[in-house]
């Protein structure tokens, strides 16, 4: 049984029927994907989408309308090696100064203690591009599960000098509406499990 992420309860205005645009700094919130959507995505992946993201896709299909700051609708999610190659090259290709994977005890680290820099070359290809925002991708990694079945999300940016990466898409989303919301100083990579 899965998770049940509060999507509604964390956008209340789009729950309670107020203007969508009042609830994202990154834009409107489009109307929720239709489960036979999903499920289409879900088949051309070959995977079933981790749950916090699957939930999010019901609730609200993507949001932003501004290429440089959105999550990506149903229809535009899909690897990043297919959908913007350029960006799965740039950050897959090995650097001499270290082109060994990273090891767990470096990788497996969230929130605060997080360096950036200790994340997996070879796994940006498979990534699944979620969006884009502040010139970087948020990203969901199939490589990485929980025991849930979430998938590690990273956001990866030019500017810095890795991926902060996370539990979930959920805790994401969540430290990203802190973010915004709240004025929070950066992307920590704390995130908040479902309550």
């Amino acid at each position: 049984m899965s998770a049940q992420y509060a999507w509604s309860e964390r956008l209340p205005a789009v729950a309670e029927g107020l203007e969508r645009s009042a609830v994202s700094p990154l834009g409107d919130l489009h109307p929720p994907a239709a489960e036979a959507e999903v499920c289409r995505l879900e088949e051309r992946l070959g995977l079933e989408l981790p749950h916090s993201y699957r939930q999010f896709l019901l609730f609200a299909d993507g949001w932003g309308s501004d290429d440089d700051c959105c999550l990506l609708r149903v229809h535009e999610v899909g690897w990043l090696r297919d959908v913007d190659p350029m960006i799965a090259e740039i950050w897959s290709g090995p650097k001499p100064e270290d082109a060994w994977s990273v090891p767990d005890e470096l990788y497996f680290v969230y929130g605060q203690e997080q360096d950036s820099i200790h994340y997996r070359r070879e796994y940006v290809p498979d990534t699944l591009l979620a969006g884009y925002w502040d010139d970087g991708v948020a990203l969901l990694n199939p490589h990485v599960r929980t025991a849930e079945g979430e998938w590690e999300a990273w956001y990866l940016a030019p500017w810095k000098p890795g991926a902060t990466r996370y539990r979930s898409f959920w805790d994401l989303a969540m430290d990203e509406l802190e973010l915004r919301f709240r004025g929070s100083a950066g992307r920590g990579g704390t995130g908040s499990s479902p309550g």
